[in-house]
């Protein structure tokens, strides 16, 4: 299997091979870019006598700008090798805020935190390899031929674990929980218009242009990503206690 092997997996590319086939896809990725930036600009205002500023906290940052430029490879060269680009880092920051969550926000031993982040890199890995059948599992974009939910149940884990830590963090009164609450319903509706990108395809346009909406995948994501760093910004230094900074 070749690196350089085309993907033709969204409705915006079809089957065009070219650099700019999906420019919608490929340019809303700059959504990461000023979602990075925000974050940015908030953690070096972010008062460094209360231990906002940490090496953690700044590398979940980078993996953010990471991710606008993956997706954009992937989004204009389409092919296996820049599909690696696009997913690799998401799934690093899904893990790394995973294991941040569990350290920071809970107060979980190291050890407990690793343990965590290896059972949820299981929910993941096993959630990708889910096959919708109609007995198990209502097999949406099956009459598209694509995958199953459009390849989406593969980060459902992540919903789930952003839904259980709000409610949880909301439960120990943490006031982090309003923001991983509020970065889960977005995503959820981030993984909606992912998953329908093939099944409205000839219904989402831009003038003669058939657009999908896989593009509000991205534009929400970034969204998404903002609220999570603007968490740990504001509440997830190691100079936190639950119910605010020491």
């Amino acid at each position: 299997m070749s690196l350089s092997q085309k993907i033709f997996i969204y409705c915006e590319r079809g089957q065009d091979p070219a650099f700019w086939a999906e420019p919608m896809n490929a340019l809303t990725n700059g959504a990461f870019i000023i979602a990075a930036a925000f974050a940015t600009r908030e953690y070096l205002v972010a008062p460094p006598e209360r231990g906002r500023r940490d090496m953690p906290t700044a590398l979940l940052i980078l993996l953010t700008y990471t991710i606008g430029v993956g997706s954009f490879l992937f989004h204009t060269y389409a092919t296996r090798w820049a599909a690696l680009a696009d997913t690799i880092p998401i799934a690093l920051f899904m893990l790394a805020y995973f294991g941040f969550l569990l350290r920071r926000f809970l107060g979980l031993h190291w050890l407990v935190a690793v343990a965590g982040v290896a059972v949820f890199y299981a929910t993941l890995w096993y959630a990708g390899t889910i096959e919708c059948r109609y007995e198990t599992l209502l097999p949406i974009t099956s009459r598209t031929g694509a995958r199953c939910f459009n390849g989406s149940l593969g980060y459902a884990p992540a919903f789930f674990a952003l839904v259980g830590a709000a409610a949880l963090l909301a439960a120990l009164r943490h006031p982090a929980w309003r923001l991983i609450g509020l970065a889960g319903l977005v995503f959820l509706a981030s993984m909606t218009f992912r998953t329908l990108d093939l099944e409205l395809c000839s219904r989402v346009r831009v003038g003669d242009m058939v657009v999908g909406t896989h593009f509000l995948w991205h534009v929400l994501n970034a969204v998404t990503l903002y609220l999570l760093l603007r968490a740990a910004i504001r509440y997830g230094s190691s100079g936190m206690r639950r119910n605010g900074p020491t």
